[in-house]
């Protein structure tokens, strides 16, 4: 009775459309019928089939999650794929070198032989969506502990991948929406061939850099391009020369009509995570400690990398995909604290929580939702000092200095060797099994030594590995770091560099020369290799300890989630977003993000002039770009009065992994690709603000500009559809 309770009122909250704005959420494909007539009435002239249907191509089979955290769109017929410029920076950056640097040049192929190879690129395919909440929902109880309630949809999740793969190439995953209330299987084709075919330099792709970074106005050519490639026969296949061009089932036609305000905007893509059910208490630790630590840390990190890219172009091309990584959330977590502050998120959650408990007061409901509440305030109080220990793990010691992940990426190897290392008779099968390991290995370090330069990890290790002991409780420190203080006398910097000094991860060359001869003893007495096993050690310790917390807050918010469906069945709801494939559609709109203030919903050209400044690297435009501007040469990519958009904005509701989504106008034809949000609304993974949260879009005849007139590459205007 109580799962048909929760599922009416779900499809009644879907059902309460008129309560909910356009522009706020990140919806399901096949729960468009719910949002119809809504779209409709701000534009949208297509049917919900054309967005998402099962048996016929439609709009998402030209949507792509671009490698593991952007989105992309095919644009031809030919496998074109669409994407940002910094979704794509890390593989221009892989294929750059001192005598051709794609990231400060660009690049563009003109043949279909000149496009590149990328290893671990893939480009991921939506097959179909699957609600299975009733098949985990039936083989569970309310007597279950959260770890067992835990195994047991880990285990029906894979029966149903299992059933919906078996005799197929298709990958899936069953994902838990509406923290733990319902369950939806999607299904994916995965495609590993990807190849780049153009990006403009970073003089375009990035322009504003750092300073105009989630800022508003905006004049960045945020793009790049790439191919996917299939085996002879159309299927998915590992990179080989003789691959063909995948040929694409469907795609987006491009428009060139001129975008005005209030004109239906739509994005489809994979939104990363939206944390909008959070409570006050998890905002509070958010403000007081979490973001300022990552933070900081990062600021550490980027001086670091700053220092080493000045001494040369080959080292700015070694670290600037590493760069541009931290950067981008170091300034978002700073703008994220802000927001949070000024629009008051903890006053907006406290007084929900208020009703949420009134609500309680029944019964019935306060049986099952009474504790709720302070279950919150209990388990983030309990966990505030781990949590802050955590990110300091995460920011400055996995993600810090690259020594410690590649050290980590060896266990599986170093766990074959302890395993042969009891056997009496090491099988040829068992021997195979490790040579396999080290090919692996040996694929990963290959990438990892291509960026990597010694004295920048010994630095960076050194001052964050400082930081972590110095902003943690000793409590919760790794035992290695009492080491530190007795025989370095605590300066980290010294323990630094004896550690790289003495360990086979110092260089490729000793790392190589013990993969030929693979002695356990060696690996396990390696300084880096101790240091990382000490600090995941202390990690896990802590989460043990912690556990108890940790569950008993899983289930609060699972009850807090299932008890607002039930609060409000007239209010629509949306699952936080989870990497998986969402729509949403709203409007061109500007915005006031101040008292006396107030911001137009385009930018053009003329403001790329105006910001040019030859001292910044970051402003500093292309002579090209100047001179198509001075012979106001934009051709059929001009706006009606003759100038040449370059960004708008729109009030769609997006997040990470966003970037490189296509913005679809209501013909169902590609107008822009969103690339970022705006500073003042960095809050919104947390609270979304109607009347300041921005999506930040290039215009497509911008980059259909760059592609044709700037860098003369005809052979890709021509692979598309036009309108």
């Amino acid at each position: 009775m109580i799962r048909k309770i929760s599922s009416l009122v779900i499809v009644v909250s879907f059902l309460a459309i008129s309560l909910v704005k356009a522009d706020e959420g990140m919806w399901l494909l096949n729960l468009l019928n719910k949002n119809y007539n809504d779209m409709k009435k701000i534009g949208f002239k297509l049917s919900p089939e054309d967005i998402y249907a099962v048996n016929k191509a439609c709009l998402k089979d030209a949507i792509v999650q671009f490698g593991n955290g952007c989105t992309g769109s095919l644009i031809s017929a030919e496998g074109l794929v669409l994407t940002n410029h910094h979704c794509g920076y890390g593989y221009i950056q892989a294929n750059s070198t001192l005598d051709h640097n794609y990231l400060e040049e660009g690049f563009w192929a003109m043949t279909k032989k000149q496009e590149l190879p990328n290893e671990n690129l893939t480009a991921k395919f939506l097959i179909r969506i699957e609600d299975v909440t009733d098949k985990i929902l039936a083989g569970l109880n309310d007597n279950m502990t959260e770890q067992e309630r835990g195994r047991k949809i880990s285990e029906l999740s894979a029966e149903i991948v299992t059933q919906a793969t078996k005799e197929t190439n298709y990958n899936a995953n069953v994902s838990s929406l509406f923290e733990g209330n319902n369950f939806y299987l999607f299904v994916y084709l995965i495609y590993s061939d990807v190849r780049l075919v153009g990006a403009p330099p970073s003089s375009i792709g990035k322009f504003g850099g750092d300073t105009d970074n989630w800022m508003w106005p905006r004049h960045t050519g945020d793009f790049s391009l790439f191919r996917i490639y299939t085996d002879t026969d159309g299927k998915p296949a590992e990179y080989r020369p003789e691959n063909i061009p995948m040929k694409a089932q469907t795609f987006l036609p491009v428009s060139l009509n001129e975008i005005n305000k209030d004109d239906f905007m739509m994005i489809l893509g994979y939104p990363g995570s939206t944390n909008r059910f959070l409570p006050s208490a998890g905002v509070k630790q958010a403000i007081d400690f979490i973001n300022p630590a990552i933070v900081k840390i990062r600021d550490a990190k980027l001086a670091v990398l700053r220092e080493s890219m000045s001494q040369s172009r080959e080292m700015k091309i070694k670290y600037s995909a590493k760069y541009a990584r931290t950067s981008n959330y170091w300034k978002y977590f700073i703008g994220q604290t802000k927001g949070l502050i000024r629009l008051d998120v903890f006053g907006q959650k406290k007084e929900l929580e208020n009703q949420f408990q009134k609500w309680t007061e029944n019964g019935d409901r306060q049986t099952k939702y009474g504790s709720v509440i302070k279950d919150f305030n209990d388990t983030y109080q309990a966990l505030e000092q781990y949590n802050l220990a955590t990110m300091y793990f995460r920011e400055a010691a996995f993600r810090g200095a690259d020594g410690i992940s590649l050290a980590h990426n060896i266990l599986s190897l170093h766990a074959l060797l302890q395993k042969a290392d009891t056997m009496s008779n090491v099988t040829n099968e068992f021997k195979s099994k490790i040579m396999a390991e080290i090919t692996e290995f040996r694929r990963y370090m290959d990438n990892y030594y291509r960026d990597f330069d010694l004295a920048t990890e010994i630095k960076l290790m050194g001052a964050l590995l400082k930081m972590y002991h110095d902003d943690v409780k000793k409590e919760f420190h790794p035992d290695i770091f009492a080491k530190v203080e007795k025989d370095f006398k605590g300066d980290f910097d010294k323990y630094a560099a004896y550690v790289y000094k003495k360990s086979i991860f110092s260089n490729e060359e000793k790392l190589n020369e013990w993969l030929g001869n693979t002695k356990l003893k060696v690996l396990q007495k390696d300084l880096l290799f101790v240091l990382m096993q000490d600090l995941f050690a202390n990690n896990t310790k802590h989460s043990k300890a912690t556990q108890a917390d940790f569950e008993k807050l899983k289930k609060a918010n699972r009850l807090f989630v299932d008890g607002l469906l039930k609060m409000n069945p007239d209010k629509m709801y949306y699952p936080n977003a989870n990497s998986t494939m969402r729509i949403t559609y709203g409007q061109v709109k500007a915005y006031t993000p101040r008292d006396a203030v107030e911001f137009d919903y385009f930018t053009t050209i003329n403001g790329i002039m105006q910001k040019d400044d030859e001292s910044d690297p970051s402003f500093e435009v292309p002579l090209k770009l100047k001179e198509l501007y001075k012979a106001k040469d934009y051709g059929k990519y001009a706006s009606k009065d003759g100038n040449l958009r370059v960004c708008y904005l729109s009030n769609n509701d997006i997040t990470g992994g966003n970037s490189g989504s296509p913005v679809i106008n209501g013909n169902g034809e590609l107008v822009g690709l969103a690339f970022d949000g705006n500073w003042e609304a960095m809050s919104g993974d947390i609270a979304y603000e109607p009347d300041l949260q921005r999506t930040i879009i290039c215009d497509i005849r911008y980059v259909l500009f760059i592609i044709d007139k700037y860098a003369g590459a005809q052979n890709l205007i021509k692979e598309l559809n036009i309108k």
